[in-house]
């Protein structure tokens, strides 16, 4: 980037099996790897953040249309998965939706005519041709490398088939019997940091008086379902420390959710083994204060 900047992100596949993985600290790692580490040391951290990836893509397009309104962008599923960009399709969709509700207003058209628009611009014809690498995965990572490959190089994504995601991401967790603990390297304050820090760069911020936008269902299910078969992933696969499980007075441990800490990032509403975790909308004004981001 200019002024000798560097950014560097890493994404983790929220269908894993180990409950034990941690996404924040396998960043931490890959940072260390040999190709990495010298692009970072004798540098200064400036900013750190996290968001969830809507990787569905062309098989997971909602009907975008709702009574006055439209869904554009990522919050549509217009990412571009091999690319791993989708800041063009959401512009391009806005423009779209904002042309069809032009019509509505003016020659009375019907917003929906903003569907048709959408299924014949380049957008549809974009991630109908990357439409089949993120499935490829499915069948593991030599399979998903192949089926890539082929995509990419040979059909150039004129695949006659169209592959089909597997199970949601929080139905392909595995009880914590089953797999194997993982330990993450400390970090050396150098390349690597721990939570905190990070989250301190990310200048996160919400009103303490404000009401937690975290909601548990059902708030027993942390401490009867999630910590004894699940070891309690969300203190994990959180990437602020929201979730922690502290013990009370008789040494019993409980969820506690530092709502103040969250990144909007979403993951735990995604990968909750139970959909246990409601994220709502915060105030306005909260949340990570990015600048360079």
């Amino acid at each position: 980037m200019k002024d000798r900047q560097v950014a560097v992100g890493f994404v983790v596949a929220l269908n894993y099996h180990n409950p034990f993985l941690n996404p924040y600290e396998e960043y931490q790692k890959f940072k260390h790897h040999p190709a990495i580490r010298p692009l970072l040391e004798g540098g200064t951290v400036l900013q750190y953040g996290a968001r969830t990836l809507n990787e569905g893509g062309y098989q997971s397009i909602p009907y975008p249309v709702f009574p006055g309104g439209a869904i554009i962008g990522c919050s549509a599923g217009f990412l571009n998965v091999p690319k791993i960009k989708g800041s063009h399709t959401a512009m391009k969709s806005g423009m779209l939706a904002a042309e069809s509700a032009f019509s509505t207003l003016h020659e009375g058209s019907p917003l929906e005519f903003f569907w048709d628009n959408l299924r014949s611009s380049w957008i549809w014809k974009e991630l109908h041709g990357a439409r089949n690498y993120r499935p490829a995965f499915e069948y593991g990572l030599f399979p998903g490398l192949t089926l890539s490959a082929l995509e990419h190089y040979i059909t150039k994504g004129r695949s006659p088939w169209t592959l089909k995601h597997g199970k949601p991401d929080h139905e392909s967790i595995e009880e914590a019997p089953r797999c194997s603990p993982i330990n993450y390297p400390k970090p050396d304050g150098v390349v690597s940091f721990d939570i905190p820090t990070s989250l301190y760069r990310s200048n996160t911020n919400h009103d303490h008086d404000q009401p937690a936008h975290l909601h548990l269902k059902d708030p027993k299910i942390p401490e009867l379902v999630n910590l004894p078969v699940y070891a309690g992933p969300e203190s994990r696969y959180c990437p602020a420390r929201v979730y922690e499980y502290v013990p009370d007075e008789s040494g019993q441990l409980k969820l506690q959710i530092n709502a103040q800490n969250c990144l909007h990032c979403k993951a735990c509403d995604i990968k909750d083994p139970k959909q246990n975790i409601e994220w709502t909308v915060p105030e306005g004004g909260g949340g990570p204060g990015y600048t360079i981001m």
